[in-house]
């Protein structure tokens, strides 16, 4: 069994819309902030701290080191992670809305496909029909909970400011096949479902039509479904099909979204 990672990072070095920080404490740097954060908790531990005094030295610790230690501030929706519906609104199919901690797990480790969908362009809309058309070029029928991949080739800008504008999005027929046919889950290589907002955000403006802004996402409103957003190296994959992907969702209390290190097995 062959695996192959599907995932992108989280990096503070790559563009992003919102702040990502990843604080780095280094092995030596663990040593004074072991002593900071212990001696804190007492005023008269903080006293003896500022007066010089440490209960731990680096000559106490083998190479002078402590352990390191990584502290990431970052909104859920950096990385590769899962969408569910509470991320969409507070209800969905007419009841309330799930967090992503309340996926079931049993759907995120199922058969996959991909969908090859690199002809479409950047603020297109990926239809059902579009689906239709991937789906007997490889000569597959979906099956109920097969784990869909949509593969545009968007993830090769990640890291830059195209990653947010040049892809196509998912459309609300789309969905709907999925969804007709048993798909629980479905993932792109995007950094949303949606097309890209700056086109979005014009055609609302023009328009008036609140349909027109995030249609895909408040589509979850009426029927639920989970999605995987900023998959990469589809590409990697040696086949369309026969192979298993696994999504699990890293727990974290209410939140509308998940971080998950997905892979295929092949």
């Amino acid at each position: 069994m062959k695996i192959i990672d599907l995932s992108l990072p989280i990096d503070e070095k790559g563009f992003e819309v919102h702040k990502v920080d990843i604080e780095r404490i280094t092995h030596k740097a663990g040593v004074e902030k072991f002593n900071r954060v212990i001696m804190g908790k007492t005023l008269r531990g903080k006293i003896n701290y500022l007066l010089g005094k440490r209960i731990l030295k680096p000559a106490d610790l083998p190479d002078g080191e402590f352990l390191s230690l990584e502290i990431v501030h970052s909104p859920v929706h950096v990385g590769t992670h899962l969408d569910y519906s509470f991320h969409y609104g507070t209800k969905s199919e007419g009841r309330a809305s799930k967090t992503a901690d309340e996926i079931p797990l049993e759907y995120c480790y199922q058969s996959a496909v991909r969908l090859d969908l690199r002809h479409k362009k950047a603020a297109e809309e990926i239809t059902a029909e579009d689906l239709e058309t991937a789906l007997k070029k490889e000569d597959y029928a979906l099956k109920p909970l097969d784990i869909v991949l949509i593969w545009t080739g968007a993830d090769k800008f990640y890291g830059a400011p195209r990653y947010f504008t040049d892809y196509p999005g998912i459309g609300t027929t789309a969905i709907d096949f999925l969804i007709d046919r048993g798909v629980k889950v479905f993932g792109v290589d995007t950094m949303g479902i949606d097309r890209p907002y700056k086109f979005m955000l014009k055609e609302f403006i023009d328009s008036k039509d609140p349909a027109k802004f995030y249609p895909a996402h408040f589509y979850g409103r009426k029927r639920e479904f989970i999605h995987i957003e900023r998959l990469g190296n589809l590409g990697g994959l040696p086949q369309a099909a026969g192979f298993k992907v696994a999504c699990f969702p890293v727990r974290i209390r209410q939140t509308g979204a998940a971080w998950a290190r997905v892979v295929a097995l092949v």
